[in-house]
């Protein structure tokens, strides 16, 4: 694989997957840690991602993106449209964090009331925008990565909310795996979540559907509902449907 086409790879999957991992790309490309760390480095100074410890994050991802540099945000909008629709007046809702949820925050109407339970600063700040949302904010550590509160003590405040509806941005989703993560503090969360909600929603650009990632956060069976961009009626996500999941 030549240099541009290898960097042009790397770029999609820092896009698609929000974090990568140098061993994971030195794997899938055949070439050498080193030489991905070089190209990790060019396209940090080329400001197209940024370099982290072990890998690289999307700049997308960061607190301070401009919504030009949102990947797929057309896709995420209409995801979010339909994902708004779930929550109802009264509920208690849990949410990650990511862009996906961003979106989704924007999209809820302002009347609506209801109380959100989010890991996430940047989600609470969005959240803030509708005058009748009550916002808890679940505070631990701060993964800089991730942007999100981690920890024992998040995931054990998490444990104790029962909440109505849980919405979970994705990384990676397939039927064999399941849910799937690249960060165990991340899946950590997540699965605290899973096991607090009445009803778990996974929120995924098609990109992601059918693949999978080294952690499991659930399999298929611990996700109610998926929603993508797509049709529900999609080929893409017939055996998403045939598993029982409903799909928006």
């Amino acid at each position: 694989m030549l240099k541009k086409e290898r960097q042009t790879y790397i770029l999609h999957q820092v896009n698609l997957h929000n974090r990568v991992l140098s061993a994971d790309l030195s794997q899938e490309i055949k070439v050498s840690e080193d030489t991905i760390r070089r190209d990790l480095a060019e396209l940090a100074d080329q400001g197209k991602l940024i370099k982290v410890h072990g890998g690289a994050l999307s700049q997308g991802y960061h607190f301070s993106v401009h919504a030009q540099q949102v990947y797929a945000l057309d896709e995420k909008k209409c995801i979010a449209q339909k994902a708004a629709k779930l929550i109802k007046d009264g509920m208690f809702v849990l949410t990650t964090g990511g862009t996906t949820i961003i979106e989704l925050a924007r999209a809820l109407p302002p009347e609506l009331k209801a109380t959100f339970f989010t890991v996430s600063l940047t989600a609470a700040m969005e959240y803030m925008q509708h005058p009748n949302i009550e916002i808890i904010l679940i505070g631990d550590k701060l993964s800089k990565n991730a942007q999100i509160t981690v920890g024992g003590e998040a995931q054990a405040k998490i444990k104790q909310i029962k909440a109505d509806i849980c919405f979970l941005g994705t990384n990676a989703i397939d039927t064999t795996h399941g849910l799937t993560e690249n960060d165990w503090e991340v899946m950590q969360i997540k699965k605290a979540m899973v096991t607090s909600a009445q009803k778990v929603v996974a929120l995924t650009i098609a990109e992601k559907v059918n693949t999978a990632q080294r952690i499991q956060v659930c399999d298929i069976h611990g996700i109610h509902t998926l929603v993508t961009e797509l049709a529900p009626e999609s080929q893409l996500l017939s055996a998403y449907k045939k598993q029982g999941l409903e799909i928006l």
